[in-house]
């Protein structure tokens, strides 16, 4: 191969055009094969790029350049050889010159313009065709991007050549020449896509975070090329008619955009974001009446293209836009029916089937655009091809837009008929759904498909968003329709959802039937909106009549959900889950109307009641399903429950469900807890039965639970207590069945749904609608971060240097301000900088080289590098910097570039080295390090899901942190006299950080607390953080005096063993990164020496208070309270505080020997004392979360 590329090279270097273009030709087809040719790269940027060459040689090498990876001095004989080419006499090498200028790196590519820009424009002007067409292009490419938009801030002139430069391209959309007309349409498109997108930005690695100014400099480019467009709407559609029918599809895009800007306002919104100092003459101010025409214009001058092309893109652009333009204030129906009839006749284009999803995506958004006949005629076509789409996201997007749209045609057609209109047939949620295919899917008992479990799941989440207050709708956008529709459609009352939502419970019903391998979510939120309903609709006391002023409407809904209780009792024998038999006995048990029932069909198996008992009983006693199908821990919870519902309301249910369970007690099927329970419900119906009319008074009852006897006075009745509406299952799993492949298909299809749901219901508003709502404050316009100095005090440079990050894209920006502290202008300085751990650079290289030239004293110079992250791993960026005192002084250096030393061409390089660099001086800097909470996004999580959660987590790590902080515990908590907790100090910094705060408990008596965060990492992986906080006792004072030490007990979990991993290998790094410093980690160790010194100081301060109190009292946890070790405990009762407080001390001294009195033997449980400890957690959690949920919704109210 040494042979080969040195015949290459000698062919560069002989003045042959024919020979140099064989030569780069090879050159190229060794670059494709993957070989390195760097080398030959090199020989082409001396040979060809810094010396006269034939355009074909220019675009040949230009083409191997941008294959490869070249060094930063390469770089600049590049730059040097564009700079020369923009004064050559042949348009053609300067055209090829200026098709590289997309290529050069971000770094360069400021300067490279700022030398040019003469040249640059003069290009606009050249009579060259290819010129004009290669400068419209590739501007139109770089000055988009955020790289440009961020040379344009900090330099004015730039900014002004820039902006001019885009006048010329808006020109140049009337070019004579179509192929220069064609790229610049392409041009105008990308600035108005790059507003919304970034894309090429993305792909051109320099995604940067916007500033306000950088912000208002897009814009203002965006809001001149908008009025450009409108004023010459009328010659530029003109111009497009000219172009070549292939060539047409580029030039929809730009018209459609600015037109439609101007008609909705849009370009307002842009104005006031650009800040522009415009006159009033100069802006673009047209009437509805000109904004009207002007868009019917632009919609005449497409129509024809969507009937008469054979080109299936330019079908799909014209629609899509089509469709964009029906959407604007007096857009029609017509106008999107048109579209979206052109659109579907895509689907059974074979050269178009891989863009199906792109095609149902692109109707479905917009089906709202359309009548209500056209809605109902496309659904059933519709449904049919959401079901046959093979992506998950697409189709779950798909099928939310469909169930949406469903629930909007029911209402609207409902709301219509109230308000005297014409009845439109098939317009109710039954006939929408009611496909043979559809229909076959729902009432099969088994199916590999999943799609019936995504169409019930949707439906009924979307029943739930419509139950929801609508989102208020500022501005006139794409979902402004849909609110409207649905504001209609529930106009005349907050419960008009349930109408539909009553429809879909009868239309999914045979749900409950379904054998889905395991797989219970959609089933579960059936049930969900089946209880809601009828607790809203009261069905436990029958169907009400006029008298008690019932309208004609709810008395018919109300027959409709008795009628479907009926049914769902009688399909009880049909079900074929064991879980959900359980749960569909309880959703009916506590809400049918017993005293509706026949009583002369007492003895009828067919009666309901007889059915449910019947059910009960096989629920109670089935010990053939395996723990994977049932879980019957939960299940014969649920049915006893449900027992003691019934019988206390009716007594021919009581009657029988005593039998039930009283032959459930005195089975062995039955362990301790649950004989104790069947003798609490027996005890309760017996007395509902003998006492029916005081069955809702107060009443005092002895009750035995979990080993402490409890006198519970003046306790509610809770046998007929009332319905709420809740439904208590959850379709998780126990924790050791997480596993599962029915478990993991459940929460997937969860995530799936309540994405798809949220981002259609309540997407989030768009940027430019938060810059504009919250101006500098908003979240878009990120402050940099302080920076971190790198170098050391005496040091000839100094460097510091701070970092943006970018997780959508995965990216970090580390940004370097360099300033020269000699006395002397160095001529060229190089940073270096490499790279550890998950980080990389986009092309592949290993370390990125800036080089800077003539660094003045004290002045400081900036430059940026962006890398990206593979995986959640501690990072750093290793900086370099190389300064040449001696260069340009004709020393002889030892440069070497950036090769390695084993290259072959090793010796040919050191010979053809300029020897003027000189021997460099090296500083190395210290390591940039990543936080590792940077590669973390805050989760928004609820408690009860984060709790259910938590146990399933299978990686774990624990450590132990200490902080100090003023005042005492007492102090600190007692009815938050500060404000915020002096306790917390520590901590203060955590509200900073990428965590969200699932919920707080802190306790009020002394100085201790849970916190509980919740996180994702950038690739997925889910973090959870509890922390649980004592506060330490000084030891030379009385109780209850200062307490300045905070010990912190820190749990983390994940999903990924690899992340606790990463956290657990630097304890104290992760520490401060979490806390600022704020909280020191303790080894394992010392904790344990210091608990057991604590736990003997406190058994001795114990024994000499009992021996200071002669008569024997009660066990008293006062002055245990006080030391901060037991204060969780509290919530679970006084009873059993002294117990507990004495088995977590055990836990904490392992062998004491105080601890085997502290436990009598009990029957009644199993769980150790860390899950009683973690049960009690969780409660007390959840009960003040719940506290301060009713507090904020009183206040509210």
């Amino acid at each position: 191969m040494d042979i080969v590329y040195a015949q290459i090279q000698a062919d560069l270097r002989s003045n042959d055009a024919l020979r140099q273009t064989n030569a780069l030709l090879q050159a190229l087809q060794h670059c494709a094969a993957g070989r390195d040719v760097s080398v030959l790269a090199k020989s082409a940027v001396e040979e060809i790029v810094a010396s006269p060459a034939s355009a074909v040689c220019k675009k040949l090498a230009f083409g191997l350049i941008r294959a490869t990876r070249l060094t930063a001095d390469l770089w600049e004989i590049v730059c040097t050889g564009i700079r020369t080419d923009f004064d050559f006499p042949d348009p053609e090498v300067t055209a090829a010159a200026v098709s590289i200028l997309a290529s050069i790196p971000s770094y360069r590519l400021g300067k490279l313009i700022s030398d040019c820009n003469k040249e640059i424009s003069n290009c606009f002007d050249s009579p060259s065709d290819n010129l004009r067409l290669s400068i419209t292009e590739t501007l139109g490419c770089i000055l988009a991007r955020d790289d440009l938009v961020t040379l344009c801030e900090n330099n004015v002139n730039l900014l002004d050549r820039v902006s001019l430069w885009w006048t010329r391209i808006g020109q140049n959309m009337l070019d004579r020449a179509d192929s220069v007309s064609k790229v610049a349409f392409e041009s105008v498109g990308r600035l108005f896509k790059e507003f919304d997108s970034k894309r090429m930005s993305r792909l051109a690695g320099d995604k940067l975070v916007d500033s306000e100014n950088s912000l208002a400099i897009r814009s203002n480019w965006v809001s001149s090329m908008v009025d450009f467009v409108w004023k010459k709407r009328n010659a530029l559609m003109a111009r497009s008619l000219v172009l070549p029918v292939e060539n047409f599809r580029v030039t929809v895009f730009p018209l459609v955009y600015a037109v439609k800007a101007v008609a909705s306002g849009a370009v307002e919104v842009i104005r006031k974001l650009s800040k522009s100092s415009r006159g009033a003459n100069n802006v673009v101010d047209s009437g509805n009446a000109e904004r009207f025409v002007g868009v019917s214009d632009v919609v005449t001058h497409l129509v024809p293209f969507l009937e008469s092309s054979l080109d299936p893109a330019l079908i799909f652009e014209v629609g899509i836009n089509m469709l964009s333009l029906a959407d604007v204030p007096g857009g029609k129906p017509e106008w999107a029916a048109a579209s979206i009839i052109s659109i579907l006749t895509l689907w059974d284009r074979q050269e178009y089937s891989s863009a199906r999803e792109s095609i149902v995506r692109a109707v479905v958004t917009n089906l709202h655009l359309l009548d209500l006949h056209m809605q109902v005629s496309l659904f059933k076509r519709l449904l049919l091809m959401v079901r046959n789409l093979r992506a998950e996201s697409d189709r779950m997007h798909a099928l939310a837009c469909i169930c949406r749209t469903a629930l909007c045609v029911d209402l609207f057609a409902k709301e219509s008929v109230r308000r005297g209109q014409k009845p439109l047939a098939g317009t109710d949620i039954a006939s929408l759904f009611e496909d043979v295919r559809i229909r076959e899917d729902l009432h099969s008992v088994t199916t590999k498909s999943l799609f019936r479990e995504e169409l019930v799941a949707s439906l009924v989440e979307s029943c739930f968003q419509l139950s929801l207050p609508l989102p208020e709708q500022k501005n006139s956008g794409t979902e402004s329709r849909v609110i409207g529709a649905l504001a209609y459609g529930t106009g005349y009352g907050a419960l008009n959802w349930t109408e539909p939502a009553l429809e879909v419970v009868e239309v999914c019903r045979p749900c409950v039937k379904w054998d889905c391998d395991g797989r219970i979510y959609a089933i579960d939120c059936y049930l969900k909106l089946l209880v809601r309903l009828c607790h809203i609709y009261d069905t436990r006391g029958g169907v009400k009549k006029l008298k008690d002023g019932a309208s004609q409407d709810q008395i018919l809904n109300e027959t409709r959900l008795q009628n479907l209780q009926r049914e769902l009792v009688k399909d009880l024998r049909e079900v074929k889950n064991p879980r959900i038999c359980a749960r569909l006995i309880w959703a009916i048990g506590e809400h049918i109307d017993l005293e509706g029932l026949d009583p002369l069909l007492a003895d009828d198996p067919e009666d309901p009641l007889n059915i449910i008992v019947s059910n009960i009983h096989k629920v109670l006693f089935n010990i053939d399903s395996s723990a994977t199908t049932a879980n019957r821990l939960q299940d014969v919870q649920a049915v006893l429950l449900c027992s003691q519902q019934l019988g206390s309301r009716h007594a021919r249910a009581g009657q029988l469900l005593m039998k039930e369970v009283e032959e459930f007690r005195s089975n062995s099927l039955s362990d301790s807890v649950n004989k104790h329970q069947c003798r609490l419900i027996l005890q309760r119906i017996k007395y509902a039965t003998n006492h029916p009319e005081s069955s809702s008074e107060l009443l005092p009852l002895n009750v035995v639970a979990l080993g402490v006897v409890c006198i519970i006075l003046k306790q509610i009745w809770a046998g007929v207590s009332e319905t709420r509406g809740d439904y208590p299952f959850s379709h998780h799993k126990l924790t050791v069945q997480f596993y599962e492949a029915s478990a993991a298909q459940d929460r997937k299809l969860e995530g799936l749904v309540h994405k798809a749901i949220l981002e259609l219901w309540r997407p989030d508003p768009s940027e430019l609608t938060l810059l504009l709502t919250k101006g500098i404050d908003s979240t878009f316009l990120k402050v940099p971060p302080s920076a971190l100095t790198l170098t050391g005090s005496s040091d000839p440079c100094y460097v510091e240097a701070y970092h943006l990050t970018d997780a959508s894209d995965g990216r970090i920006t580390l940004h370097l301000k360099v300033l020269n502290l000699t006395e002397l202008e160095l001529n060229r300085v190089d940073i270096r900088v490499g790279l550890s751990g998950a980080l990389y650079y986009m092309d592949g290289s290993p370390q990125a080289v800036r080089q800077l030239r003539n660094l003045v004293s004290q002045d400081p110079v900036l430059c940026s590098v962006t890398s990206g992250v593979s995986h959640f791993e501690r990072c750093a960026l290793w900086v370099q910097v190389l300064y040449y005192p001696f260069y340009g002084s004709g020393v002889a250096g030892d440069y070497e570039g950036d090769y390695a030393e084993d290259d072959p061409q090793i010796m040919r390089q050191k010979r053809s080295l300029r020897p003027e660099l000189g021997v460099p001086v090296i500083l190395r800097c210290q390591p940039y390090k990543i936080p590792l909470t940077e590669l973390l996004l805050p989760h928004k999580i609820s408690p009860v899901e984060y709790f259910r959660l938590w146990p399933s987590l299978p990686a774990i790590v624990e450590y132990t942190g200490a902080y100090t902080y003023e005042g005492s515990g007492f102090t600190a908590t007692a009815a938050q006299q500060y404000g915020a907790s002096p306790f917390l100090s520590g901590l203060k910094s955590l509200p900073s950080k990428p965590f969200h705060r699932v919920c707080s408990h802190i306790l009020r008596t002394v100085a201790g607390f849970q916190l509980c965060f919740a996180a994702k990492t950038w690739h997925g992986g889910f973090v959870g953080m509890m922390i649980f906080g004592a506060s330490e006792v000084s030891r030379n004072v009385d109780l209850g005096d200062e307490t300045t030490t905070m010990m912190c007990k820190f749990v983390v979990r994940a999903s990924d063993a690899s992340i606790t991993k990463e956290i657990g290998s630097d304890l104290q790094g992760w520490l401060d990164d979490l806390t600022d410093g704020g909280v020191e980690y303790m080894p394992e160790d010392e904790v344990k020496e210091a608990s057991v010194e604590r736990l003997r100081i406190s058994m001795e301060r114990i024994a000499l208070l009992k021996a200071a109190q002669p008569p024997p009292k009660p066990p008293k946890s006062d002055d245990e309270e006080e030391e901060g070790e037991e204060e969780e405990e509290e919530e679970e009762g006084e009873g059993e505080g002294d117990e507990k407080k004495k088995k977590k001390k055990g836990k904490e001294k392992e062998n004491d020997e105080e601890d085997g009195k502290a436990k009598g033997p009990s029957t009644l449980s199993k769980l150790t004392p860390e899950e009683v400890e973690h049960r009690a957690l969780q409660a007390a959690v959840l009960q003040e979360w719940h506290m301060l949920c009713k507090a904020r919704s009183t206040k509210v109210n």
